[in-house]
């Protein structure tokens, strides 16, 4: 479970960010945000050439006491480790709020048609997806992630 004690990129990490970079780069980007783990970061850079605005609103769900442990090891309550059982565990409403609150924050007139790229995490991306199509609920978290060193496109203009 590799949360908010996770390392940079390994060299797995590192060639599919580069794979990433190839398959976007004929894609300009205006805007550059990141989660503050620094995998995240150093996959925004690789890809956009730019130095990432970090948002800590975009920062992975936090695992409390099961960061850093085995999955195999941890007791869950259906896709997180169990608040009951682990100290510190995020409520999966308080992190879809702030990562709402993120995108809420671009519906400022002047990322009206701009190309915005967001390096987050399999969390992350999964509520900025569910959030996009109007499903947002926890069951549509994982539905709507990314897997690790693949992305998403959505056209939208954020209203709330």
């Amino acid at each position: 479970m590799q949360g908010r004690k996770g390392l940079p990129l390994n060299e797995e990490g590192l060639r599919q960010a580069n794979v990433l970079k190839e398959k976007l780069k004929d894609v300009e980007f205006h805007y550059v945000f990141s989660s503050p783990q620094e995998r995240a970061v150093q996959t925004a850079e690789i890809i956009s050439g730019f130095k990432s605005n970090i948002d800590e609103r975009l920062d992975v769900f936090d695992l409390g006491e099961a960061d850093g442990l085995k999955k195999e090891e941890v007791i869950f309550k259906g896709a997180i480790p169990d608040p009951t059982k682990y100290v510190g565990v995020e409520g999966m409403d308080q992190f879809a709020g702030r990562v709402t609150g993120f995108l809420k924050s671009l519906e400022d007139e002047k990322y009206v048609g701009m190309n915005i790229l967001i390096a987050g995490h399999r969390c992350t991306t999964g509520v900025i997806g569910a959030y996009l199509k109007g499903v947002l609920g926890k069951d549509n978290v994982l539905k709507y992630s990314s897997d690790n060193g693949d992305y998403k496109v959505y056209n939208s203009r954020i209203v709330s």
